[in-house]
Parts: C-alpha cells; sequence; structure tokens
C-alpha cells in the first residue's frame, strides 16, 4: 500500500488528543514513505494530519470540490490539489487514488465517505482494507452498532472482516498492510447476503 486516504473531521473536536492522534499517524506514514490524501481542506483535523505530514517531509494529495475552495477552505501547502465538481467526485476520485482507506474521529461528512468505501468493498468495487481508528472510544456506539446489525441480520458477518477496528495508528496500520479480503462470491453480492 503506498496511498492511504484519511478521512476525518473539518473541526478538531473537544479533546486534543483526537489532533494527536492524527498527528502520529501522519508520523507513521511519512516514515514508511506513504502518500496522504485527504480532502483537501487546511481547517479541522484534516489541516492538523496534512500539516504535520508536510512537517515530516511527507506527500500529500488534496482533493477538494470546487465550492470548498470559493469558502477558502483548500490547503494552500499540499504537495498535489485536485478540484473536483462534487462531493460523490470527490470520493470516486480518493478511491481510485487510495490503496486503503482510515477513519479518525469526525461528523457525518467522515461516517459518509467511510461507509460509502466500505458498501464498495462488500460491493467488489475494490478490495482495499477499510480502518477505523478508534481513538478514545470515539467510535465505541459505532462499533457496537455495527454488531448490532450483523445481530439483526442486514449485514452478513463475514463483512465485519472487510473493516479492520484499532485504537492504535500503529497496529492500525501493520493490520491493513497483511489485508486479505474475504472471499464472497458474486451471486452473493447480487442477492445482497
Amino acid at each position: 500500500m503506498k496511498n492511504i486516504a484519511v478521512f476525518c473531521g473539518s473541526s478538531a473536536g473537544r479533546n486534543s488528543i483526537y489532533s494527536k492522534a492524527a498527528e502520529e499517524l501522519a508520523r507513521l506514514l511519512a516514515a514508511d514513505s506513504h502518500t496522504l490524501i485527504t480532502g483537501g481542506g487546511w481547517v479541522g483535523i484534516m489541516g492538523v494530519i496534512s500539516d504535520e505530514m508536510l512537517l515530516c517531509g511527507g506527500s500529500v494529495i488534496g482533493v477538494i470540490p470546487g465550492f470548498l475552495v470559493d469558502k477558502e477552505v483548500a490547503h494552500q501547502s499540499l504537495s498535489e490539489m485536485i478540484v473536483v465538481e462534487s462531493m460523490h467526485e470527490r470520493k470516486q476520485k480518493i478511491e481510485q487514488l487510495a490503496d486503503g482507506f482510515i477513519a479518525l474521529p469526525g461528523g457525518f461528512g467522515t461516517l459518509d465517505e467511510i461507509f460509502e468505501m466500505i458498501t464498495w468493498a462488500q460491493l467488489a468495487i475494490h478490495h482495499k482494507p477499510c480502518g477505523i481508528l478508534n481513538i478514545n472510544g470515539y467510535f465505541d456506539h459505532l462499533i457496537e452498532h455495527i454488531h448490532q446489525m450483523v445481530k439483526e441480520g442486514f449485514v452478513d458477518k463475514r463483512y465485519l472482516e472487510m473493516v479492520i477496528f484499532e485504537s492504535e495508528p500503529e497496529i492500525l496500520l501493520k493490520k491493513m498492510m497483511i489485508f486479505t479480503p474475504p472471499v464472497i462470491d458474486k451471486a452473493e453480492i447480487a442477492l445482497g447476503k
């Protein structure tokens, strides 16, 4: 895996632990010569991880819709900035560029982005690892709900293998490096199993 997409908040949140974890992840990515793919903003945790990556000599590619550039939230110092038309096109471009995806704490946009990538993995549109970095228990309730979806029969248990849940950045990256997608029959995908 070379390019790692990180979905995260355009806010820093109320606890500095989230920004510190983002900085730690950036240092690990830079040390292993990964390229960071982000939403291209300078604000919140998105800005924190980009700034730390650049500070460590790493490469950062931003993918941002034009209307957000107009609102002046585009990061001005990234290695490369790709401006697209829409939020959907942004996700498509990030999926094309990335070899794996990580969600850090964030809001609705972060959940939308990581769940779209998980859904595309479920549909065999890609076979890339999707990780959720559960910093400070931020995603505990979400993880519990995902298990509830399995329990209630809305998500097949095998699809849980497509998502890596970890609380430490270094362990998450190691698990993503050795990720093997579960084997799902195309007929099962068509039937929603």
